[in-house]
């Protein structure tokens, strides 16, 4: 995985205050921890975050970041977000070393078209939206893929089946299904039983309507 520059500026002022001050200002109160270091208080270009956040990677991506005058490796970690606009409000940069291991939420991707369960009116349900993961920093994707191209109704994709990337491995059970393919939804009999007494109750309501209407014209004639 490629790294992405970033550079946070060191000393910023603490509180609530300061930070709504620091958002104003177009810049994102952050805090540098790990690998022994004192929790640094920093600050970030609310921009550049986007920019360093959206790419390929998302918010997993591998930074160079850079306070002040030093270099550090960081994954972007407790990313808080405005409960309205989703914009961020607060973010934790973990150091790590590049020969560590560390852990992941990886999105799985769906792949290819699942010809036989469209063609037999199925359904195709992603049961698994991501997978945990551990790989070494560089080594960490930025997305699973999964095909999809040879399922069929009443099969199932598991974890075991997945091909994972050279030096990334997953602690999740072989077993655990990432995506099923559906039979036809059945009506159930309880269904069909209500279904028809409306259409009963219906036709009642009609024949009522129709008799009223009758009896009107004949009392008006």
């Amino acid at each position: 995985m490629a790294e992405i520059q970033l550079a946070a500026e060191p000393g910023r002022p603490e509180g609530s205050r300061a930070a709504r001050r620091l958002r104003h200002s177009g810049r994102i109160p952050a805090v540098v921890y790990g690998h022994g270091i004192e929790p640094i208080p920093v600050s970030v270009d609310a921009r550049e975050l986007r920019v360093a956040l959206n790419g390929e990677a998302g918010s997993r991506a591998l930074l160079d970041l850079r306070v002040g005058s030093e270099r550090h490796l960081a994954v972007a970690r407790q990313l808080q977000r405005h409960p309205v606009r989703h914009t961020v409000t607060h973010i934790d940069f973990q150091v790590v070393s590049r020969d560590e291991i560390i852990t992941a939420d990886i999105p799985i991707l769906l792949v290819g078209e699942a010809t036989a369960v469209i063609r037999g009116d199925g359904a195709v349900n992603q049961e698994l939206l991501t997978l945990n993961v551990k790989a070494r920093p560089a080594d960490m994707p930025p997305h699973l893929e999964v095909d999809v191209s040879e399922l069929e109704i009443g099969t199932t994709i598991r974890v075991a089946d997945m091909s994972l990337p050279r030096g990334v491995e997953t602690d999740v059970d072989d077993d655990h299904p990432v995506v099923v393919g559906q039979p036809p939804q059945a009506v159930l009999p309880e269904e069909e039983a209500a279904e028809a007494a409306e259409g009963e109750e219906a036709g009642g309501e009609a024949e009522a309507q129709a008799g009223e209407a009758a009896a009107e014209h004949e009392g008006a004639s």
